[in-house]
């Protein structure tokens, strides 16, 4: 599918969907637990398709009525898959799913689409051996097709977490082994992500205590409890609108946004009204409001998802934007460090690489054709500089949008936004 993006007068409401980092990991929480969870205004996209499969794999069970899942929860002893479990494009959903794998008395086998068979996950691979599980990846790579054979008992490990979601995942399933698990991390990247495993481990009074996230104790012989919970809307997916409205001088207000939620990404409001962007928020919604930006010097580190978006600001900012200390949005889906430099390149952006970031000066960006690279991030990101950018963009691989956010097109046409979805 392709995207084709005209400038626009764009303003108005948008309703945030649900948050995806809550929304799976509620959904492996539920799985885990004893009884009958429910969880309200889930994400429903190709990646929270792709975690429930996966906890129902393990036997968990999940029922949708439109708004809410009902999970009939394992109760902290998931069972032997019946086939190799498949996690499509969603790293989260595999990461998660490889600790919970280490809790089964046998053999579990995850394989995924292309880009996932390429991302890391040997620092977790580690650690669940040294935790008393055996895990190994098929081709000696360090990426799926990965086997994981448990039960794990718990004991110490170290961990260099690259990606947050390694020590989630570790975090999500220690509170159920036969031992406490003690863990060393000797690298964090995305603090933000972490602080939304342990709001939940607190939500169900799980005992751990940490050092300064360098140092993790997690009891063992825990349970989760069922539970009932409504997921606030995705700061990550709201970017894109802050970002628009940001580069566009226009205004957007944007519902279901939780500012006292532990997700990262809403540190954009604070960036943008920073670089010039006007920002108020109430108890449920954000309003931004456009006018002249000035670049600055930008740590990315705890919010690597913001860099697609932010680089598209950077193009519209006085001066120069330095996009700097997030490494790991090369580990994403793609390299979206080298992605974004490509791609804005090709509509006339004044940008270059650095090891861990992007510079941005000040351009007049041209629509032409553009690749989205299979990433949901670049594909929407790339559409909102199209909406700014002179004449028409052309986006491919526009269907990576629904691992995050199915209805984004919408959104973007509802605030008058010319935009369409259709076949190459």
């Amino acid at each position: 599918m392709i995207l084709k993006v005209k400038p626009s007068e764009v303003s108005g409401i948008v309703n945030i969907p649900g948050s995806k980092s809550h929304t799976i990991r509620s959904m492996f929480f539920a799985g885990l637990a004893e009884g009958r969870s429910i969880i309200r205004n889930p994400l429903i996209s190709s990646d929270s398709v792709s975690a429930v499969n996966l906890c129902k794999a393990f036997g968990a069970s999940y029922e949708f009525d439109g708004n809410c899942y009902t999970v009939g929860g394992m109760g902290g002893s998931p069972q032997v898959p019946e086939d190799i479990i498949d996690v499509g494009n969603s790293g989260t959903s595999l990461r998660l799913g490889l600790m919970t794998a280490a809790l089964v008395a046998g053999y579990t086998v995850f394989t995924g689409d292309y880009q996932i068979r390429k991302r890391q996950i040997g620092p977790l691979v580690k650690a669940i051996n040294n935790l008393g599980g055996e895990a190994y990846t098929t081709r000696g790579n360090e990426s799926a097709p990965v086997v994981v054979k448990g039960r794990a008992k718990g004991g110490f490990t170290t961990l260099d977490a690259v990606t947050s979601q390694y020590l989630s995942s570790i975090l999500l399933s220690a509170p159920l082994l036969e031992n406490d698990t003690h863990i060393e991390v000797t690298r964090l990247n995305e603090v933000p992500y972490v602080e939304i495993t342990l709001w939940w481990l607190d939500k169900f009074g799980i005992k751990y205590k940490h050092n300064n996230m360098k140092e993790f104790i997690i009891q063992g012989q825990q349970k989760y409890p069922q539970f009932e919970c409504t997921i606030p809307g995705d700061f990550s997916s709201a970017t894109f609108f802050m970002v628009l409205a940001a580069i566009t001088g226009q205004e957007f207000r944007l519902t279901n946004l939780d500012m006292t939620d532990p997700q990262g990404d809403k540190l954009v409001l604070s960036i943008l009204e920073d670089m010039g962007a006007k920002v108020s928020f109430d108890s449920n919604s954000v309003t931004v409001k456009g006018q002249n930006l000035t670049g600055r010097t930008i740590d990315m580190n705890s919010i690597p998802d913001a860099l697609p978006a932010m680089a598209v600001a950077g193009c519209f900012a006085q001066g120069e934007t330095r996009l700097v200390n997030v490494p790991q949005a090369r580990l994403k889906e793609t390299d979206r460090i080298n992605v974004m430099c490509r791609e804005l390149t090709k509509m006339g952006a004044g940008i270059e690489e650095l090891p861990d970031g992007l510079i941005i000066r000040e351009s007049s960006l041209k629509g032409c054709r553009v690749n989205g690279h299979d990433d949901h991030r670049v594909v929407m990101a790339l559409a909102v500089a199209g909406l700014k950018a002179a004449g028409e963009t052309v986006i491919e691989t526009a269907e990576a949008m629904n691992v995050t956010f199915p209805g984004f097109v919408d959104c973007i046409k509802n605030c008058g936004g010319d935009i369409r979805l259709c076949e190459e």
